[in-house]
């Protein structure tokens, strides 16, 4: 054993080939160089190579024979066999054990393996050039392909020849092989396979007449057909015709009897054709094959010249191009072949030619890959760009894992071009989409000012399925990005110096290497070049153009955050706003503006902030005065009314009139406070007015607290929380759709909890009732204070006129004079009843819209609402007059231990 180890394989094949036929050495040279063909090519059939199988294949074949013993032993020797590491190809020894076991042309003796080597030889194997193959590979030794994009060209041998022939390439074309001998002219790639195919296979024409048949499968008819004369329609068509119309149908040619129906979409043998069952069957199985090759032709020939399809579409219609000159491959493969059967006058109808049956072994795999193919070519239709791509990624989800490689080949083709448009975009900020293929999509009309809101978009329909939704709106903003600093910002720093590119799918080999690691290496330069563009942007907006400090001026004057500002600024517009609107002129007030501005801190913020604060008049309707027309507004232009837009700013200016109203009200309040506080002590002498006044102390005393508690919700729990919640996004913000996103939420939730939205339309309308009411309940209050003043300006008048009389030693008054007082007094007296009324039909309509309002808010479904109408009725004096109130309090108070 140690002196056959020591001899290499040649030698211990030849002793094999010596073993067998009994012969010496110099006699079995030609058995033996054939011998050395058939282990060098792949002769085995292609199975699946599972070692269990086999094992118990072995074992069943054992019990058929009745020899319980052998199965036994051979199952306990297997399992001592797997335990060891001493054969490295256990499944190929079994399988030759197997294939021993069953081949019914096994002999009983030794002696007589040689005559069935001797019939298996080919008459001119002594002349034919011997070379050494690679399992896997074609009987002769092919060309070291180098470079990663060489295609391999497998086959799969049977006994007497091909079985299975898969000549696709998973990275582009195969290359056309280099001559197999020096000084041999070159021949085309088909020439080369066809010549190598038929070099494989053994010629039979130097079979005996009487030798016994050689290995391989059995023949698929021992019957020859009958020959077929010219005017003998009787006469049945030979095989071999069918080969040759078969092999023409491959290309989508119509044969002699094999033709294409147009009517049934297939191909059809003539039905006056006389032809056996089971060649009719055949020959329709391969001419589907046919059939495929002429759909994905026709797919490509169609949208080839169409320039509308797109870079993607093209890349894909090329990739569809390599896998048919891939299978134009195998058909000059097949073609070479019985052009040499032809040549050297093999006749067909003998076992080792060119059958149906091989043929349909060799097209095993090529016609599997041609239904992937047109299968889709028919997903495909109608699509292009990015959606195409979604198509190719889907079919490749598949547990085949050749199907999944052909998938994913044709995936890194057509990727590649959507790959270039992406890495144009993010690097370079250039989009140039001729046939709207990318999933990134411009407005040309669309200006500067709208340049990042409307001018880019994503194209939902065109983002590839392997690029997801976020891949997909980072890379929108980051070649946004690039193109706002340079369009909007005028910023000229060049993109490499921002974000630096990096290596980019120059080939598709390299998108290939990109799609298959999306979670790392894509994910990773996407992320790269968003963080950088993003901060980038941020920092040129907040340090350039002072985007934060805008924010706060917003905050500070057009929320009413500067408050003494915003007190000073009213009491200085007091008696112009009074006025009727249409009085009123705006550079009048402007400069009251810039008075409260240098009059008040207002005057330490940045010279850029205040330029931009004036002052707006509002639509003048009738009977509106100053206090109805007037705001505050801001003006913004440039990169940061992308922030600040007009929608935004609609929507700073109603906040503004609700809160300016609502400080009005607290102003208005203040005022008949100090009204009351100032006329209490002037009105003791007139006893009569006392239960007026206490009236007005009660009405007046009510609607400061509303209003406290109104002023309370609105700037604490709804303006600086809301406040807080925007810093703190703007602060983590990663771009600047982040920051407007968060300036549009932190508006809509001012809006609508300040009951400025369309939901809240009711209760605005309630609030801005008890507003009115609060202006109504001043001027009867002023009204009954100038009443009552000048009444008791002229009773002093009187007695000091009195006391004047008396110290000039006259009568105080004449009994006319006194009559004449008594009848103003009484006069004074009969009109307190009609305020008191007036009064109280005031405090009864009040607090009725007070009622209404806490109603609303009960069963709003804000809490903070909720809570409002507590403090706001903390006595329940609304509850104990309203059931309704009653009802909706107690439900509310029933729900707040779970809501806190």
């Amino acid at each position: 054993m140690a002196a056959l180890d020591q001899k290499s394989p040649n030698v211990l094949l030849q002793s094999l080939c010596c073993r067998i036929t009994g012969k010496s050495e110099a006699e079995v040279a030609h058995q033996f160089q054939y011998a050395v063909r058939v282990v060098g090519s792949n002769y085995a059939p292609t199975i699946e190579r599972d070692e269990f199988l086999v094992s118990e294949k072995i074992k069943k074949e054992l019990l058929k024979q009745r020899r319980e013993g052998d199965a036994a032993l051979f199952s306990e020797l297997h399992r001592k066999l797997q335990t060891q590491g001493v054969l490295k190809h256990r499944w190929s020894v079994l399988y030759l054990l197997l294939s021993l076991c069953e081949d019914p042309r096994k002999p009983s003796r030794v002696g007589s393996y040689g005559a069935l080597f001797a019939q298996a030889l080919p008459r001119d194997a002594h002349s034919t050039p011997f070379y050494c193959t690679r399992p896997g590979s074609l009987p002769l030794s092919y060309p070291e392909r180098s470079g990663p994009g060489a295609a391999q060209i497998s086959t799969s041998m049977g006994t007497s020849g091909i079985s299975s022939l898969g000549v696709y390439s998973l990275n582009g074309p195969t290359p056309t092989p280099q001559p197999l001998l020096a000084g041999h002219p070159p021949q085309t790639a088909g020439q080369q396979l066809g010549s190598r195919l038929a070099w494989a296979l053994p010629n039979t024409s130097a079979l005996a007449p009487t030798s016994r048949a050689p290995l391989g499968p059995p023949a698929l008819s021992t019957r020859a057909p009958r020959p077929r004369r010219d005017g003998d329609p009787t006469a049945e068509v030979g095989e071999a015709a069918l080969v040759r119309d078969i092999l023409y149908v491959f290309q989508g040619i119509d044969g002699k009897f094999i033709k294409m129906s147009n009517t049934d979409n297939c191909y059809k043998i003539d039905s006056k054709v006389v032809l056996c069952k089971s060649l009719r069957d055949t020959s329709s199985r391969l001419a589907e094959l046919g059939w495929l090759h002429n759909k994905i032709r026709k797919y490509t020939d169609s949208r080839s010249l169409d320039r509308a399809f797109g870079l993607v579409g093209q890349s894909f219609c090329a990739s569809l191009h390599q896998e048919l000159k891939e299978y134009y491959r195998l058909l000059a493969v097949l073609h070479s072949q019985l052009q040499v059967e032809d040549d050297q006058g093999v006749n067909l109808g003998v076992e080792n030619s060119l059958t149906l049956r091989r043929l349909l072994v060799w097209t095993y795999d090529p016609k599997l890959r041609l239904k992937t193919l047109a299968a889709l070519v028919d997903f495909c239709q109608g699509r292009k760009g990015g959606e195409l791509a979604s198509a190719v990624h889907a079919y490749g989800k598949t547990g085949d894992p050749q199907m999944r490689a052909l998938v994913q080949h044709i995936l890194s083709l057509v990727s590649h071009p959507i790959l270039n448009f992406l890495y144009r975009w993010i690097y370079d900020g250039e989009l140039e989409d001729t046939y709207h293929e990318f999933f990134v999509a411009s407005d040309p009309t669309v200006k500067t000012d709208r340049l990042w809101h409307d001018k880019y978009s994503l194209r939902k329909s065109m983002i590839p399925t392997f690029i997801t939704m976020d891949q997909a709106r980072k890379v929108l903003l980051i070649g946004k990005s690039i193109n706002f600093l340079h369009q909007v910002c005028h910023d000229r720093t060049s993109p490499g110096k921002i974000t630096p590119a990096s290596k980019s799918t120059d080939s598709p080999k390299d998108a290939a290497e990109l799609l298959s690691d999306l979670e790392g290496a894509f994910q990773g330069k996407i992320d790269a070049a968003y963080f950088e563009t993003s901060k980038y942007l941020l920092n040129v907006l907040n340090q350039n153009y002072l985007l934060l400090e805008h924010l706060q001026a917003m905050r500070r004057y057009l929320l009413l955050g500067q408050g003494d500002f915003i007190r000073h600024l009213m009491d200085l517009l007091k008696p112009e706003l009074a006025r009727p609107a249409t009085t009123l002129y705006q550079h009048n007030l402007t400069g009251i503006l810039e008075t409260a501005v240098r009059a008040t801190n207002a005057q330490y913020d940045n010279a850029e902030i205040l330029k931009r604060l004036d002052v707006r008049l509002l639509e003048v309707s009738p009977g509106d005065t100053g206090w109805d027309v007037f705001s505050l507004d801001y003006h913004v232009e440039g990169p940061i009314a992308t922030v600040f837009t007009r929608e935004c700013m609609s929507h700073y200016l109603r906040v503004f009139n609700f809160l300016w109203r609502a400080k009005r009200m607290e102003y208005i309040l203040t005022d008949i406070w100090k009204g009351q506080m100032c006329n209490a002590k002037l009105l003791k002498s007139m006893p009569e007015l006392s239960g007026v006044l206490h009236q007005c102390h009660i009405l007046a005393n009510e609607m400061v607290h509303f209003i406290h508690q109104m002023q309370y919700y609105i700037t604490f729990e709804v303006l600086e929380c809301c406040w807080d919640e925007l810093w703190n996004k703007v602060e983590k913000a990663q771009d600047l759709d982040h920051i407007i996103a968060a300036h549009e939420g932190f508006l809509d939730s001012v809006i609508s909890r300040c009951l400025l939205d369309t939901n809240s339309r009711s209760l605005l309308n309630q609030l801005r009732a008890i507003f009115d009411q609060i202006i109504e309940f001043q001027s009867a209050q002023d009204s009954l204070y100038r009443s009552a003043l000048g009444e008791l300006t002229l009773r002093l008048q009187y007695e000091e006129r009195k006391k004047q009389r008396d110290a000039e030693g006259e009568w105080g008054v004449t009994a006319e004079q006194e009559a004449e007082e008594n009848r103003r007094i009484q006069e004074f007296q009969e009109t307190i009843p009609k305020m008191r009324s007036q009064l109280r039909i005031l405090t009864h309509f009040y607090q009725g819209i007070v009622q209404q309002f806490l109603v609303l808010i009960m069963t709003s479904p804000d809490e903070s609402l909720r809570f409002l109408s507590f403090r706001l009725d903390f006595n329940e004096h609304y509850r104990a007059r309203d059931p309704r109130l009653r009802a909706s309090l107690g439900a509310t108070r029933g729900r707040r231990p779970s809501n806190i």
